[in-house]
């Protein structure tokens, strides 16, 4: 299984970044809907929730047909405010499942991540749940489908006292308790949903909940115009004693209605299940096997000045600052091994490199670049590539041009800036960091630090005596060689040229 899942995770992520790549073409890497996926979740939630409390107001649970009916009948508010509740139920489906993909094919699943992901999955289960009673809430021969279907699966479950089927076989009208308990469901799963959005964030340092505006509202007014371009209409109404020769039925939440009703309710049970717990063992599938997997930062404690720089930059709260316990006055990093995801950020954030992962630190990066200084010996007319390793059109993984001399790092925000400053006195003409695309950062925020450093003045920033004209950032995903080569050719004619 670990095997499988591994050559799963391989060949999503190489479909993933061709994908990003043909979107960055069309939408430029700013507004990339799939780099936002987690964000267009809550985007979609929200519209939820505002068009569901609309709704609220006109349905009668005495005549859930009839009152569903009555909303779509009002052209000018009603019906393309129930049509958004319906598309935005379909943008969570599908965004959420790409969220997932992506996490999944970038290797983000497994240790401190873990909680993420295990939440992630719940969270989906429970839209899920609520989009099953909204659509049992209608009361057409679609929710007749889901309910009898839902309920045919629970009777195999010995938590009722009697079978809930029966309900369903026609011998009395449907009670008004069935629609109150769907009702209910439906408005007390988004607690649920709010909550275990907060579990789902809760080791992140700065939670982005929205998308960049112009997606947001781009995505918004998509929904809007679809909804009323293409308003949701009213199948017949439920009827017990007769089954329709052909139901239809919504593919993203109805999908497994034709396999689960040629099955035994036991069947699909051990199905579901396992479905289930394959997904919540990931973390514990996925991850190295001990001993092989990237190890925690660690603190130099008697080098620490208490800065507090790498506390703030850090962007999952894996370091805390706190008193010093060497008879010095004053605060100390330390790294709470158990969030840390070894993405290095903190090396590049500590000026007197006291902090950082090992064989990443400053001081180890330092070293290794007066060796790749030894080993290419660039000139004044040469441009020295710093590649991340994850994105930068995978020339950080060893696909460079045999022109361009290569330095890898895990990731551009780990990068300490005093690396540019030695390549430069080294020899090199210039130096180009080239970094995953903004708003696909392996590590959050590795890409911001990074530009903060070089052009800002953020610790460990680039000194002043470095000459700005002589370094360049780029970004580039995994399948963008040629845009890197692009740039590389770019930066090295200048270079040249003067």
């Amino acid at each position: 299984m670990r095997r499988f899942l591994r050559s799963t995770e391989k060949l999503s992520h190489a479909l993933l970044a061709r994908l990003d790549a043909a979107f960055n073409a069309v939408y430029t890497w700013r507004y990339n809907p799939l780099y936002y996926t987690g964000q267009l979740v809550i985007a979609a939630f929200v519209a939820l929730l505002v068009t569901g409390l609309y709704l609220l107001l006109f349905y009668r649970i005495g005549a859930p047909y009839e009152s569903v009916a009555r909303i779509t009948q009002q052209v000018w508010a009603g019906r393309w405010i129930r049509s958004l509740h319906r598309y935005a139920s379909a943008a969570v489906v599908v965004a959420g499942v790409l969220h997932a993909i992506r996490y999944f094919a970038q290797d983000r699943s497994w240790g401190p991540r873990a909680l993420a992901w295990i939440s992630g999955i719940i969270l989906f289960a429970l839209f899920y749940l609520c989009g099953w009673t909204g659509y049992v809430m209608v009361w057409d021969v679609q929710a007749q489908l889901f309910a009898a279907e839902g309920a045919r699966l629970f009777d195999f479950l010995p938590i009722f006292s009697e079978p809930i089927g029966r309900t369903f076989v026609g011998e009395r009208d449907m009670p008004a308790a069935f629609f109150f308990l769907n009702l209910f469901a439906h408005i007390a799963v988004p607690v649920g949903i709010a909550l275990g959005l907060w579990i789902h964030l809760s080791r992140l340092a700065r939670s982005y909940l929205l998308p960049p505006r112009p997606l947001l509202w781009g995505a918004t007014l998509l929904l809007v115009a679809v909804s009323v371009a293409w308003p949701m209409g009213m199948t017949p109404k439920a009827d017990l004693l007769h089954l329709p020769s052909a139901t239809p039925f919504d593919v993203l939440y109805g999908f497994w209605l034709p396999v689960t009703r040629a099955l035994p309710a036991g069947s699909v049970w051990v199905g579901v299940l396992a479905g289930f717990g394959i997904l919540i063992m990931i973390p514990s599938l996925v991850r190295p096997q001990p001993g092989t997997g990237p190890q925690p930062a660690v603190v130099t404690e008697r080098m620490c000045t208490g800065c507090e720089q790498c506390y703030i930059d850090c962007p999952y709260e894996a370091i805390s600052m706190e008193p010093r316990t060497d008879g010095r006055e004053g605060v100390v990093a330390v790294v709470e091994a158990a969030k840390c995801t070894a993405c290095a950020i903190c090396a590049g954030s500590c000026a007197p490199m006291c902090i950082g992962i090992p064989d990443v630190g400053g001081r180890d990066q330092l070293a290794h670049a007066r060796e790749f200084l030894t080993r290419h010996a660039p000139g004044p007319e040469d441009v020295v590539v710093i590649a991340c390793e994850r994105g930068a059109g995978g020339i950080g993984r060893g696909d460079g041009s045999p022109e361009t001399p290569v330095l890898p790092v895990p990731c551009s925000g780990s990068l300490h800036t005093s690396v540019v400053e030695v390549l430069l006195r080294g020899g090199a003409g210039g130096v180009l960091v080239v970094s995953c695309r903004p708003g696909d950062c392996w590590n959050r925020e590795g890409v911001k630090w990074l530009d903060e450093r070089v052009h800002h003045g953020r610790e460990a920033e680039l000194q002043e005596r470095v000459d700005r004209s002589r370094v360049r950032v780029g970004h580039a995903g995994a399948a963008e060689r040629g845009h890197v080569l692009a740039l590389i050719e770019e930066f090295r004619s200048e270079i040249r040229s003067r």
